[in-house]
């Protein structure tokens, strides 16, 4: 379990591939917009493949203030084909996240095109421009006084998909100030973890399965939601 924001940990290493499990708030690779240390930097030469320099290695990524397990390449031909596996949706990505508001269904599926917000750049937004197809499917794992925990498994990939699914269907993510999602029980950030990795290693065929604890910040969290009240 990573507890320091900025830092992460190897669950997983060959000379394919590794699975990381990131802090809240490191960022995965370089942009304008961002000082300090990246994960891409932080892991140097572990990392191989792709056609942008600046972001080697990477074929998903996690959004600042979203903890938990991605997966990497450390060679050229692997980083190709983990590219297909996510595209062919093979990798199955599981997250807990913490939703504001009670559920009316125990499952369900939000099918809704993602795109670019027209007047808040940062944002994204159901129909936005540019939109992309984008599918995310949750389950209620347990019901409380003011929240739901859900597991919510992405089919594709969007930036921001999962924040911006609960919000436009009137449940945002606890704590993400950029998609309306109540401050609550001290977080600094959404509560949204990558908890779960499974897929075929692309080279040797072995069915590899990872798992990630919360870290501490929202299993404080969590505690705190349970003790206002579950039903």
């Amino acid at each position: 379990m990573v507890s320091d924001p900025h830092a992460f940990r190897v669950v997983y290493r060959d000379e394919f591939l590794a699975v990381i499990d990131k802090g809240w708030d490191l960022v995965v690779h370089p942009a304008p917009s961002h000082e300090g240390e990246t994960l891409v930097e932080m892991l140097g030469e572990e990392l191989a493949g792709g056609d942008d320099p600046e972001r080697p290695g990477i074929v998903h990524r996690l959004d600042r203030g979203t903890s938990g397990l991605m997966v990497v390449a450390r060679e050229e031909q692997t980083h190709a084909d983990l590219q297909q596996l996510i595209r062919d949706r093979e990798v199955s990505r599981i997250y807990t996240a913490l939703a504001d508001g009670r559920f009316r269904s125990r499952t369900g599926t939000i099918d809704a095109p993602i795109g670019r917000a027209s007047r808040r750049r940062h944002r994204m937004a159901v129909n936005g421009a540019s939109s992309r197809e984008a599918v995310t499917h949750f389950e209620v794992v347990e019901a409380l006084r003011r929240e739901s925990l859900l597991e919510v498994r992405l089919e594709t990939g969007r930036t921001h998909q999962i924040r911006v699914h609960l919000e436009a269907i009137g449940h945002p993510v606890v704590g993400d100030e950029t998609y309306g999602g109540p401050a609550r029980y001290g977080l600094t950030r959404q509560f949204l973890h990558s908890s779960r990795l499974e897929f075929t290693h692309p080279r040797t065929g072995e069915q590899l399965e990872f798992t990630a604890p919360l870290p501490e910040d929202l299993a404080q969290a969590l505690e705190a939601a349970r003790d206002a009240g579950s039903v």
